[in-house]
C-alpha cells in the first residue's frame, strides 16, 4: 500500500500551508486525496472531509480505504462549512472553489473570524477578489504563492483573522504579497495576459482603464 497519495502542484501548495499537528477541514474535498495525504504523512492527526454531493464522497471513501486512513478522515455531506462545528478544525482548506463561492462560504460561517484559525484557499478563479475580501474583513495574509498545475496557474493563499481591516489597493489585489518584483517570468506573463483582457473590456470606463494600464506598466 502506498504511504500517501500523490498530489499535484496545486494540492501540494495547499498542503504546505495547512497548520501542522492539529485537525483540519477539507471543504469541497472531491476525491479526498488532500485529506488522505494530510493524515497519512502525519501533517494532521484528523481531517473532516466535506462535499456537497454524494458522488465525490463515494470517491473520497474509496481513497481513504485505499490508503488505510478511514479512521482519521471523517466524511461529511453538506454545503460549505455547514457540516463543521466551530472548534473542530484549526485549518480550513478550500481548493478549486471559485473566489466568489469561497467568500459566500466564509460569510455564512462567521466563526471563521477566530484568531489562530487558518484559512488555506486555492481559488479556481479571480484570486484578486478573494484577496480584497480577506483584507477588508480583517484577515492577515500569511502566504501568497503562485503555482502551476496541469497547464494552469493558481494562487495558494493562507490567512488568519486579526481584526485589523485593511483597504487594499488595486496593486495589492493584483500582485499579492510579493509584488511584481518577486514574480517568476511565467506567472508575470500569465498575469499580464489576464490584465490585458480586463483592459480591453474596460474601454467604456476611463478610470478603470487607467488603473489597469498602471498595473500593466508595472509588469513590463
Amino acid at each position: 500500500m502506498p504511504e500517501a497519495p500523490h498530489l499535484d502542484e496545486r494540492l501540494s501548495a495547499a498542503a504546505r500551508l495547512v497548520k501542522p499537528g492539529v485537525p483540519a477541514a477539507d471543504i469541497g474535498c472531491d476525491h479526498a486525496k488532500l485529506s488522505a495525504w494530510l493524515v497519512c504523512t502525519g501533517r494532521c492527526p484528523r481531517v473532516i472531509a466535506c462535499d456537497l454531493r454524494e458522488g465525490p464522497l463515494q470517491k473520497a471513501a474509496a481513497t481513504c480505504q485505499e490508503y488505510g486512513c478511514e479512521d482519521r478522515v471523517e466524511l461529511r455531506l453538506g454545503s460549505g462549512l455547514e457540516p463543521v462545528k466551530p472548534g473542530e478544525a484549526e485549518s480550513i482548506v478550500m481548493a478549486g472553489i471559485s473566489a466568489q463561492t469561497t467568500i459566500e462560504i466564509l460569510e455564512a460561517a462567521p466563526w471563521v473570524k477566530t484568531p489562530g484559525l487558518r484559512l488555506v484557499c486555492v481559488p479556481a478563479t479571480k484570486v484578486w477578489v478573494l484577496r480584497r475580501w480577506l483584507w477588508q474583513q480583517g484577515f492577515e495574509m500569511l502566504a501568497d504563492e503562485p503555482v502551476r498545475a496541469q497547464g494552469r496557474w493558481y494562487t495558494a493563499l493562507s490567512a488568519e483573522y486579526t481584526g485589523r481591516c485593511y483597504e487594499p489597493s488595486d496593486r495589492d489585489c493584483a500582485f499579492g504579497l510579493a509584488g511584481p518584483e518577486g514574480m517568476e517570468p511565467g506567472y508575470r506573463a500569465h498575469l499580464s495576459e489576464k490584465i490585458e483582457k480586463l483592459r480591453l473590456g474596460a474601454k467604456a470606463n476611463p478610470d478603470r482603464l487607467q488603473r489597469l494600464e498602471r498595473l500593466l506598466n508595472e509588469l513590463k
